[in-house]
Protein backbone atom coordinates (compact mmCIF):
# COMPACT_ATOMS: atom_id res chain seq x y z
CA UNK A 1 0.00 0.00 0.00
CA UNK A 2 1.42 3.50 -0.80
CA UNK A 3 0.42 6.67 0.34
CA UNK A 4 -1.76 7.60 -1.84
CA UNK A 5 -5.38 8.93 -0.82
CA UNK A 6 -8.46 6.69 -1.77
CA UNK A 7 -12.00 7.84 -2.38
CA UNK A 8 -13.34 5.22 0.01
CA UNK A 9 -10.90 5.64 2.78
CA UNK A 10 -12.82 6.25 6.14
CA UNK A 11 -9.90 8.48 6.90
CA UNK A 12 -8.09 10.43 4.38
CA UNK A 13 -5.06 12.50 4.54
CA UNK A 14 -4.00 14.55 1.25
CA UNK A 15 -0.26 16.54 1.09
CA UNK A 16 -1.28 17.33 5.10
CA UNK A 17 1.69 19.62 6.24
CA UNK A 18 1.44 21.47 9.80
CA UNK A 19 3.64 22.77 12.30
CA UNK A 20 4.31 25.22 15.07
CA UNK A 21 5.50 28.89 15.14
CA UNK A 22 6.25 29.20 11.20
CA UNK A 23 8.56 25.72 11.63
CA UNK A 24 7.70 22.82 9.98
CA UNK A 25 7.08 19.45 11.89
CA UNK A 26 5.15 17.48 9.18
CA UNK A 27 5.47 18.06 5.79
CA UNK A 28 3.02 16.63 2.65
CA UNK A 29 1.64 13.86 4.60
CA UNK A 30 -0.97 11.54 1.98
CA UNK A 31 -2.18 8.11 3.23
CA UNK A 32 -5.72 6.62 3.23
CA UNK A 33 -6.71 4.74 6.51
CA UNK A 34 -9.40 1.91 5.49
CA UNK A 35 -12.27 1.73 7.94
CA UNK A 36 -12.01 -0.29 11.01
CA UNK A 37 -7.92 -0.60 10.19
CA UNK A 38 -5.76 -0.36 13.51
CA UNK A 39 -2.44 1.46 12.13
CA UNK A 40 0.57 2.38 14.63
CA UNK A 41 2.46 5.15 13.76
CA UNK A 42 6.27 4.66 14.80
CA UNK A 43 9.56 7.34 14.34
CA UNK A 44 11.64 8.86 16.32
CA UNK A 45 11.47 11.58 19.01
CA UNK A 46 10.54 14.67 17.19
CA UNK A 47 9.08 12.58 14.31
CA UNK A 48 5.86 14.64 14.21
CA UNK A 49 3.74 12.03 15.18
CA UNK A 50 2.20 13.86 17.93
CA UNK A 51 1.81 16.86 15.56
CA UNK A 52 0.03 14.66 13.02
CA UNK A 53 -2.83 14.02 15.71
CA UNK A 54 -3.07 17.34 16.70
CA UNK A 55 -3.65 18.50 13.05
CA UNK A 56 -6.40 15.37 12.65
CA UNK A 57 -8.53 16.83 15.58
CA UNK A 58 -8.36 20.72 14.84
CA UNK A 59 -5.58 21.16 18.05
CA UNK A 60 -3.26 22.04 15.53
CA UNK A 61 -4.23 24.43 12.19
CA UNK A 62 -3.25 22.73 8.54
CA UNK A 63 -0.61 24.52 6.84
CA UNK A 64 -1.66 23.25 4.05
CA UNK A 65 -3.34 19.71 2.47
CA UNK A 66 -6.49 18.60 3.47
CA UNK A 67 -8.13 16.18 5.91
CA UNK A 68 -11.23 13.88 5.16
CA UNK A 69 -13.39 11.81 7.23
CA UNK A 70 -16.17 10.53 4.95
CA UNK A 71 -14.65 12.12 2.30
CA UNK A 72 -15.40 15.19 4.18
CA UNK A 73 -13.92 17.85 5.98
CA UNK A 74 -14.03 16.65 10.01
CA UNK A 75 -16.14 18.41 12.58
CA UNK A 76 -19.64 18.53 11.09
CA UNK A 77 -19.91 14.54 11.58
CA UNK A 78 -22.04 12.98 14.46
CA UNK A 79 -18.56 10.22 15.20
CA UNK A 80 -16.18 12.78 15.59
CA UNK A 81 -12.10 11.78 16.17
CA UNK A 82 -11.55 10.81 19.82
CA UNK A 83 -8.09 11.87 20.86
CA UNK A 84 -6.41 10.80 23.93
CA UNK A 85 -3.10 12.63 24.39
CA UNK A 86 0.19 12.15 26.13
CA UNK A 87 0.09 12.07 30.01
CA UNK A 88 2.40 14.65 30.49
CA UNK A 89 0.16 16.90 28.19
CA UNK A 90 -2.72 16.21 30.92
CA UNK A 91 -2.75 18.84 34.37
CA UNK A 92 -3.42 15.57 37.06
CA UNK A 93 -3.61 18.44 39.57
CA UNK A 94 -7.02 19.85 38.37
CA UNK A 95 -9.90 19.08 41.26
CA UNK A 96 -12.23 16.40 38.85
CA UNK A 97 -13.38 13.28 39.36
CA UNK A 98 -13.22 10.02 37.02
CA UNK A 99 -17.38 10.34 36.13
CA UNK A 100 -16.94 14.11 35.26
CA UNK A 101 -14.18 13.45 33.08
CA UNK A 102 -15.56 10.50 31.24
CA UNK A 103 -18.94 12.94 31.12
CA UNK A 104 -16.65 15.68 29.12
CA UNK A 105 -16.72 13.41 26.10
CA UNK A 106 -20.82 13.83 26.06
CA UNK A 107 -20.47 17.86 25.62
CA UNK A 108 -19.37 17.64 22.19
CA UNK A 109 -23.10 16.03 21.50
CA UNK A 110 -24.76 18.19 24.51
CA UNK A 111 -23.91 21.72 23.03
CA UNK A 112 -23.74 24.43 25.29
CA UNK A 113 -25.61 24.77 28.35
CA UNK A 114 -27.26 21.45 27.77
CA UNK A 115 -27.51 18.92 31.00
CA UNK A 116 -26.32 15.34 30.71
CA UNK A 117 -30.01 13.35 29.95
CA UNK A 118 -30.01 9.62 30.83
CA UNK A 119 -28.89 8.34 27.54
CA UNK A 120 -25.90 9.90 27.97
CA UNK A 121 -25.16 9.26 31.97
CA UNK A 122 -25.88 5.71 30.56
CA UNK A 123 -22.81 5.70 28.11
CA UNK A 124 -20.96 6.77 30.71
CA UNK A 125 -21.76 4.34 33.10
CA UNK A 126 -20.90 1.57 30.21
CA UNK A 127 -17.55 3.17 29.13
CA UNK A 128 -16.62 2.91 33.48
CA UNK A 129 -17.46 -0.65 32.76
CA UNK A 130 -15.78 -1.10 29.74
CA UNK A 131 -12.48 0.07 31.19
CA UNK A 132 -13.10 -1.56 34.41
CA UNK A 133 -12.77 2.22 36.99
CA UNK A 134 -16.79 2.18 37.41
CA UNK A 135 -15.45 1.77 41.18
CA UNK A 136 -13.27 4.70 41.15
CA UNK A 137 -16.19 7.03 39.29
CA UNK A 138 -15.90 9.36 42.22
CA UNK A 139 -12.29 9.47 42.86
CA UNK A 140 -10.03 12.60 42.22
CA UNK A 141 -7.92 11.81 39.09
CA UNK A 142 -4.67 13.02 40.71
CA UNK A 143 -5.48 10.13 42.93
CA UNK A 144 -5.07 7.37 40.64
CA UNK A 145 -1.99 5.27 39.14
CA UNK A 146 -0.74 5.64 35.68
CA UNK A 147 -2.66 3.18 34.07
CA UNK A 148 -6.11 4.37 36.19
CA UNK A 149 -5.41 7.64 34.73
CA UNK A 150 -5.54 6.35 31.29
CA UNK A 151 -7.86 4.08 31.87
CA UNK A 152 -9.98 7.22 32.21
CA UNK A 153 -9.14 9.67 29.19
CA UNK A 154 -9.59 6.10 27.54
CA UNK A 155 -12.91 6.12 28.34
CA UNK A 156 -13.78 10.05 28.07
CA UNK A 157 -12.63 9.25 24.32
CA UNK A 158 -14.99 6.55 24.26
CA UNK A 159 -18.03 8.58 25.58
CA UNK A 160 -17.81 10.38 22.73
CA UNK A 161 -18.73 7.27 20.40
CA UNK A 162 -16.40 7.88 17.87
CA UNK A 163 -15.82 6.01 14.90
CA UNK A 164 -11.79 6.95 14.85
CA UNK A 165 -9.70 7.02 18.06
CA UNK A 166 -6.58 8.39 18.13
CA UNK A 167 -3.68 7.07 21.14
CA UNK A 168 -0.72 9.47 21.61
CA UNK A 169 2.02 6.93 23.45
CA UNK A 170 -0.34 4.64 25.48
CA UNK A 171 2.16 2.11 26.13
CA UNK A 172 4.60 4.59 27.79
CA UNK A 173 4.88 4.79 31.42
CA UNK A 174 2.42 2.12 32.33
CA UNK A 175 2.82 -1.11 34.04
CA UNK A 176 2.48 -4.71 32.34
CA UNK A 177 -0.84 -4.84 33.37
CA UNK A 178 -2.15 -1.60 31.97
CA UNK A 179 -0.56 -2.24 28.84
CA UNK A 180 -2.08 -5.82 28.68
CA UNK A 181 -5.48 -4.49 29.27
CA UNK A 182 -4.97 -1.71 26.69
CA UNK A 183 -4.22 -4.32 23.86
CA UNK A 184 -6.84 -6.57 24.96
CA UNK A 185 -9.38 -2.88 24.53
CA UNK A 186 -8.08 -2.52 21.18
CA UNK A 187 -9.32 -5.86 20.36
CA UNK A 188 -12.58 -5.52 21.41
CA UNK A 189 -12.78 -2.39 19.29
CA UNK A 190 -11.13 -4.27 16.21
CA UNK A 191 -14.61 -6.31 16.62
CA UNK A 192 -16.63 -3.49 16.38
CA UNK A 193 -14.77 -1.51 13.63
CA UNK A 194 -13.68 1.67 15.50
CA UNK A 195 -10.68 2.74 13.38
CA UNK A 196 -7.70 3.19 15.89
CA UNK A 197 -4.03 5.17 15.64
CA UNK A 198 -1.72 4.83 18.16
CA UNK A 199 2.06 6.36 18.47
CA UNK A 200 4.61 4.89 19.94
CA UNK A 201 7.84 4.00 19.79
CA UNK A 202 7.59 0.06 20.14
CA UNK A 203 8.51 -1.51 17.40
CA UNK A 204 7.68 -5.42 18.11
CA UNK A 205 4.06 -4.01 19.44
CA UNK A 206 3.47 -2.12 16.05
CA UNK A 207 4.71 -5.18 13.54
CA UNK A 208 2.87 -7.87 15.99
CA UNK A 209 -0.59 -5.83 17.02
CA UNK A 210 -1.27 -3.86 14.02
CA UNK A 211 -1.84 -4.66 10.54
CA UNK A 212 -0.74 -1.42 9.13
CA UNK A 213 2.11 0.93 10.19
CA UNK A 214 3.13 4.14 9.46
CA UNK A 215 6.88 5.51 9.28
CA UNK A 216 7.00 9.37 9.88
CA UNK A 217 10.15 11.26 10.36
CA UNK A 218 8.59 15.20 9.17
CA UNK A 219 7.39 13.05 6.53
CA UNK A 220 5.58 9.99 5.75
CA UNK A 221 8.44 7.36 4.98
CA UNK A 222 6.60 4.29 4.16
CA UNK A 223 2.88 2.58 4.68
CA UNK A 224 1.79 -0.79 5.11
CA UNK A 225 2.17 -4.05 6.00
CA UNK A 226 4.91 -4.13 9.09
CA UNK A 227 6.90 -6.62 6.59
CA UNK A 228 7.05 -3.91 4.16
CA UNK A 229 7.64 -0.73 6.43
CA UNK A 230 10.27 -2.12 8.49
CA UNK A 231 13.07 -2.89 6.16
CA UNK A 232 16.75 -1.96 6.43
CA UNK A 233 16.36 1.56 4.18
CA UNK A 234 13.21 2.55 5.47
CA UNK A 235 14.81 2.37 8.99
CA UNK A 236 17.90 4.12 8.00
CA UNK A 237 15.71 6.93 6.19
CA UNK A 238 13.98 7.06 9.47
CA UNK A 239 16.57 6.48 12.21
CA UNK A 240 19.30 7.48 10.79
CA UNK A 241 22.53 6.44 12.67
CA UNK A 242 20.12 5.67 15.27
CA UNK A 243 19.62 2.17 13.32
CA UNK A 244 22.13 -0.20 13.99
CA UNK A 245 22.01 -3.28 11.50
CA UNK A 246 23.74 -6.77 13.23
CA UNK A 247 23.34 -10.18 11.62
CA UNK A 248 19.91 -9.54 10.24
CA UNK A 249 18.54 -7.74 13.15
CA UNK A 250 17.47 -3.81 13.67
CA UNK A 251 18.55 -2.52 16.89
CA UNK A 252 17.19 1.13 17.45
CA UNK A 253 19.20 3.36 19.98
CA UNK A 254 17.23 6.34 21.04
CA UNK A 255 16.50 8.15 24.41
CA UNK A 256 12.82 8.29 24.01
CA UNK A 257 11.06 11.40 26.64
CA UNK A 258 8.14 10.01 28.46
CA UNK A 259 9.54 6.46 28.91
CA UNK A 260 10.00 4.79 32.69
CA UNK A 261 13.71 5.90 33.09
CA UNK A 262 13.47 8.90 31.67
CA UNK A 263 16.90 10.64 30.46
CA UNK A 264 18.43 6.78 29.79
CA UNK A 265 19.22 4.97 26.23
CA UNK A 266 15.77 2.55 25.13
CA UNK A 267 16.61 0.01 22.42
CA UNK A 268 13.89 -1.57 20.11
CA UNK A 269 15.04 -4.78 18.15
CA UNK A 270 13.43 -5.77 15.06
CA UNK A 271 14.79 -9.38 13.64
CA UNK A 272 14.43 -9.36 9.83
CA UNK A 273 14.21 -13.02 9.95
CA UNK A 274 11.43 -13.88 12.21
CA UNK A 275 9.88 -10.66 13.19
CA UNK A 276 10.38 -8.04 16.17
CA UNK A 277 11.37 -8.87 19.32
Amino acid sequence: MNGAASASAYLALEGVSAGYDGRPALTDVTMSVPHGAQVAIVGPNGAGKSTLFKALVGLLPVKSGRVLLHGRPPGGQTDPIAYVPQREEIDWGFPVTVHDVVMMGRYGRLGWLRRPRQADREVVARCLEELGIADLERRAIGELSGGQQQRVFLARALAQEPHVLLLDEPFTGVDVSAREALLTLLARLRERSITVLVSTHDMETAARRFELVALLNKRLIAYGAPPDVFTPDHLTEAFGGQALFLDGMVVIDQCCPGHVGDGEEHRHTHDRRTGPR
